[in-house]
C-alpha cells in the first residue's frame, strides 16, 4: 500500500515529469514560470531533490492542478468539480478544461440586457468553435452577421474580426472550444 510518507513523496518526481511532458513544456520553459531553477526542477523530477511545499505550490499553479494531484493523495470521494468563473467584457466564462495550452473548453454566458450591446469586433490568433445551448446568439465574423439558435454551431478563424452577443437582449449560453493558431475542432461521425 502506498501510504507511507516516503513512498508518496518518492513518486512525486515521476508525476511532475509526466505532467510536464504531457503539456509539452521543457524544463527551460518551466523555470521562469515557477521561479524554480532548471537544475532544481530536474532534480525534483529525478527524485534527487526532496519535495517541499515551497517547490510544489508554483508547480501546482503553473500546471493548474490541485496539490493533491501532485503528491498522489487519495481522492476524498467528493465528485464535485470546483470551476473558477472568469468575467470578461460583461460575460461569464466557465473553464471546462484545466490543462494550459492546446484546445481550451469554456461554457460562456452572455447575460440578459435591456438593450443589446453595440458590437466591438476583436481579432486574435487561434480558431474558435461554438455551440449554442440556450438563447439566440448574434455572431459577427468578418462581414457576416449571423443569428444562431439553440443546437446550432459555428467555427471560424479568430484572425477575422469577430464578436459574440445576444441577438435579442436575452441571456445566451454556449459552449466554446478555443484552439491555438491552426488547430480546429474535428467531428467524427461513425
Amino acid at each position: 500500500m502506498n501510504s507511507e510518507p516516503e513512498d508518496v513523496l518518492g513518486s512525486v518526481g515521476s508525476r511532475l515529469r509526466k505532467l510536464r511532458r504531457e503539456r509539452g513544456i521543457t524544463l527551460a520553459d518551466l523555470a521562469p514560470l515557477t521561479g524554480v531553477s532548471e537544475s532544481t526542477l530536474s532534480r525534483l523530477e529525478s527524485g534527487q531533490r526532496r519535495v517541499t511545499l515551497e517547490l510544489l505550490l508554483p508547480l501546482a499553479r503553473v500546471y493548474d492542478v490541485p496539490l493533491d494531484d501532485l503528491v498522489g493523495a487519495p481522492r476524498t470521494g467528493d465528485p464535485r468539480i470546483h470551476l473558477k468563473p472568469i468575467r470578461r467584457s460583461g460575460m461569464l466564462f466557465i473553464p471546462l478544461s484545466r490543462q494550459p495550452g492546446g484546445t481550451q473548453a469554456f461554457k460562456m454566458i452572455i447575460p440578459a440586457r435591456p438593450k443589446p450591446l453595440e458590437p466591438t469586433p476583436q481579432t486574435h490568433e487561434g480558431s474558435e468553435w461554438l455551440y449554442v445551448l440556450n438563447g439566440r446568439l448574434r455572431l459577427l465574423v468578418g462581414e457576416r452577421d449571423l443569428t444562431l439558435s439553440p443546437g446550432e454551431a459555428a467555427e471560424f478563424d479568430t484572425a477575422l474580426p469577430h464578436w459574440l452577443g445576444s441577438a435579442d437582449g436575452r441571456a445566451v449560453e454556449l459552449l466554446i472550444l478555443f484552439g491555438p493558431q491552426g488547430t480546429r475542432a474535428h467531428l467524427r461521425v461513425q
